[in-house]
């Protein structure tokens, strides 16, 4: 069948789409998806109040942050030296890789005047809402605060997107990332545990509790009037680290018998040991970079250090590389190219002196090669980094 002009080229282009992530947002497009976990309770249980979580996550974030990024668009690379007028690009990327890490998902906002980007910020993750589109992509986003609410548009046929949504795989959601300290919520849970359950023995002059029983010459049993007056004084005369050691005066047949239930018997030292290394773990942290004894994996510090560079650090640091690349190259109106300056880190030092010594004795590579390998600027074009 032959199609008219108007049906052959003034019909829309056929755009590529996945059948299958197109069920994901049809029954609700165009409405917020809410997460499914509680970031404040998850942030206020792990990052507040528990050292662990809270170290683990300062040493991923100011690590990471402290890796500089350059471009080859100067704009670009202006934007990511100084995002904007408050906070320089250490600081920016210090909160966006703290929200990640405790949200799985970390949101950068483009402010953008006569169609160029001018200021980057980091957006709260409790306060973003993905909004589903069409395709099973995200359609918008819409960032409530105060009682307000302001929604960022995307649109499929514009490339430019308003929003930097980096996650975190969840095998769970179609749209939000899982956070490494919702993976160690229970041990997060057995820490604090641990560390209230040592403040309650503090609190009771740290001795294990006992109980005040009648001897058999005694009386039958204490009358109401002598039963509250015995509790009233244990409360307010013996109770407290500050009452550790007075005495205690009994009477009317009355006894003392402990029950005596040792830390060691409780294993309580081990479990909590063994908690907060479940929590490096998740976070990918050495235990012996937290302080935290038990059984070190690494021999030395030095090892576990270049260990969390490699493992952890690193590959936060290229993943956000080349999500800022995908971001900003629409914006800048061409491919750009970030880079990681890993030959800045102290802790890689080695190893970077080491491969460009195998660089350089690779006879069958060209200068130009054995720059491009060696992660240099300006590669191929007989310049000086």
């Amino acid at each position: 069948m032959l199609l008219s002009f108007a049906e052959k080229f003034l019909r829309p282009p056929e755009r590529k789409a996945s059948a299958a992530r197109s069920l994901v947002a049809l029954s609700m497009q165009g409405q917020a998806a809410w997460t499914p976990r509680d970031y404040l309770a998850l942030a206020r249980e792990g990052f507040a109040q528990n050292a662990i979580v809270y170290r683990a996550v300062r040493m991923i974030a100011e690590a990471a942050a402290s890796v500089p990024l350059q471009a080859d668009d100067l704009a670009i690379g202006a934007l990511l030296q100084q995002p904007n007028a408050d906070q320089d690009a250490a600081e920016l990327l210090e909160a966006h890789f703290g929200y990640l890490l405790l949200s799985g998902n970390g949101y950068l906002e483009a402010v953008a005047l006569d169609g160029a980007v001018r200021e980057l910020y980091a957006l709260r993750p409790d306060r973003m809402r993905v909004v589903p589109g069409t395709g099973g992509r995200p359609g918008g986003w819409e960032y409530s605060a105060g009682g307000r609410k302001v929604r960022f548009s995307r649109s499929a046929q514009a490339p430019r997107s308003p929003v930097l949504h980096m996650r975190l795989f969840s095998p769970t959601n179609d749209y939000y990332g899982q956070s490494p300290l919702e993976a160690a919520a229970f041990a997060v849970d057995i820490h604090n545990a641990g560390a209230k359950w040592n403040k309650a023995l503090l609190d009771n002059a740290a001795w294990p509790s006992g109980a005040l029983v009648l001897s058999s010459d005694g009386a039958e049993r204490l009358s109401d009037e002598q039963f509250e007056r015995l509790k009233a004084e244990l409360g307010d005369v013996y109770q407290g680290s500050q009452n550790a050691g007075r005495p205690m005066l009994l009477e009317g047949g009355l006894e003392w018998k402990p029950m005596a239930h040792a830390p060691a018997d409780m294993e309580f030292l081990q479990s909590r040991n063994a908690a907060a290394r479940e929590i490096a773990l998740a976070f990918g942290v050495p235990p012996m970079l937290l302080g935290i004894p038990g059984d070190n994996t690494y021999s030395n510090y030095r090892e576990a250090n270049l260990a969390f560079w490699r493992q952890t650090v690193l590959p936060l640091v290229r993943k956000t590389a080349r999500a800022l690349e995908n971001w900003l190259s629409p914006w800048a109106g061409h491919p750009v190219a970030i880079q990681a300056q890993e030959g800045t880190i102290p802790a890689l030092s080695e190893d970077i002196g080491a491969r460009w010594e195998r660089l350089s004795k690779a006879d069958f590579l060209s200068d130009a090669q054995k720059r491009a390998l060696a992660g240099l600027a300006g590669a191929g074009d007989g310049q000086d980094p």
